[in-house]
């Protein structure tokens, strides 16, 4: 490779090691892998300090460059969410090794023993943006599938990265698994985004960008390998005109305000017109009381005074701030409508009473997840048992929803026979 171009050959680099890496935990067996991850809870912890102080002056800059609120509770590790970084860890580690497993087994008509075992992808590419966390979740979801993993974080976080990088591998090694197995790009320069996303000559199995649109975008657009997709929230909580009151509030606000700055945050309040009246001042005012700017159509601000009015880009945005659009629908068949054509797939909820329109809206509404009375801020891997996720797939293919260790694996086909001859 030539010198004239040394980032270029420095990532080409990092696939071969990837790559044999990867093949070495495939056949490591899953008492290492577990080994490995316990022992990234254990290093992370022990580095909590350094990892910390890294932390504290990517923050620094990161406000002096004026970071939006949003992104800074994203990059923002304290000793709490730090130590909730490691018990993920433990959690991933206590997950039944997925590779190996057998996930159907039959014998048809010629007589062969066939059976679908879960294997490992090989070499994972994840490219993110802001939250340093995602570094371990994804370190150790990637060593549980058995891949070799390449992190690229942004360069808001990068100093928080390398700290917490630094303690995975000691994880790694002192299971006596390759540095190589979780590599971290150090480099703030963006061609090597570039250089990923043409797939490190081959090196690179398959591609996840977790971030905004515009990566997201630029990922599918330009990236010459597999790529599984996460998208933005724009997520919906319905209010049926059956749904318990007490309820509604409680969800409504929580799916909206427990942390506004994770993808699972509601962006949308639908409300049946036969429950606005009643319900709708009541949920407002929480949800002003919180701190929530609300944005409404005609008949939401009728009822809601202190409403913005709200124009045709609100009904699409992932705002990630305190901020909710509010729309009145006149029934189910209006609500499904509004999330058909607005929503991103991600997560949609409804709150209602009624059997029917319950079955109703977690039959039709298409996307990743759907919740009936309960809150959006559910979509989450943790919530789900995964331990942890890589993010939320908007994809159809492959995987959807939250994505842990099962959707992190592949498989193929073993077939054992007996002398068998095809006519």
């Amino acid at each position: 490779m030539s010198a004239a171009n040394p980032l270029e050959a420095e990532m080409l680099a990092m696939g071969r090691r990837a790559r044999a890496a990867a093949r070495a935990l495939a056949l490591a067996g899953p008492e290492a892998r577990t080994r490995a991850i316990e022992g990234m809870a254990q290093a992370l912890r022990a580095r909590a300090e350094r990892v910390l102080a890294a932390n504290t002056a990517d923050l620094e800059d990161a406000r002096s460059g004026g970071m939006t609120a949003a992104m800074m509770d994203r990059l923002t590790l304290d000793p709490a969410r730090l130590e909730g970084v490691a018990r993920a860890l433990d959690a991933i580690a206590a997950i039944a090794d997925p590779v190996g497993v057998e996930t159907a087994r039959w014998t048809p008509a010629n007589g062969l023993d066939i059976a679908r075992v879960r294997t490992p992808i090989g070499v994972l590419a994840i490219i993110y943006e802001s939250r340093p966390n995602v570094t371990a979740d994804a370190a150790a979801l990637s060593v549980r599938a058995g891949n070799a993993v390449i992190l690229r974080g942004g360069s808001e976080c990068l100093r928080s990265n390398l700290a917490i990088h630094a303690a995975l591998v000691e994880g790694l090694e002192a299971a006596g698994l390759s540095a190589d197995t979780v590599q971290m790009v150090a480099s703030r320069d963006r061609a090597a985004v570039g250089h990923m996303l043409s797939g490190l000559d081959g090196n690179i199995d398959l591609l996840i960008p977790r971030g905004g649109r515009s990566l997201v975008e630029r990922v599918r657009r330009e990236a010459r390998v597999a790529v599984l997709g996460h998208l933005e929230g724009v997520n919906h909580v319905y209010v049926h005109a059956s749904a318990d009151p007490d309820m509604a509030r409680a969800v409504v606000v929580n799916a909206k305000m427990r942390r506004v700055s994770v993808c699972g945050a509601a962006e949308t309040l639908l409300i049946d017109r036969a429950a606005a009246d009643a319900l709708l001042p009541l949920i407002a005012a929480d949800l002003i009381a919180a701190g929530c700017e609300l944005r409404g159509d005609s008949a939401a601000r009728a009822l809601v005074p202190g409403a913005v009015p709200a124009d045709e880009a609100d009904w699409s945005t992932e705002y990630l701030q305190p901020i909710l659009a509010v729309r009145v629908v006149e029934g189910m068949a209006a609500a499904l409508d509004h999330i058909t054509r607005y929503g991103s797939g991600h997560t949609e909820a409804i709150v209602a009473s009624d059997p029917a329109a319950i079955e109703r809206f977690l039959a039709e509404v298409d996307a990743g997840i759907v919740l009936a009375n309960a809150s959006t801020q559910f979509a989450d891997g943790g919530e789900f048992g995964f331990g942890g996720e890589i993010g939320i797939s908007t994809d159809r293919l492959h995987a959807r929803g939250p994505v842990g260790t099962e959707q992190l694996t592949s498989f193929k086909y073993v077939i054992r026979g007996e002398g068998q001859i095809r006519p």
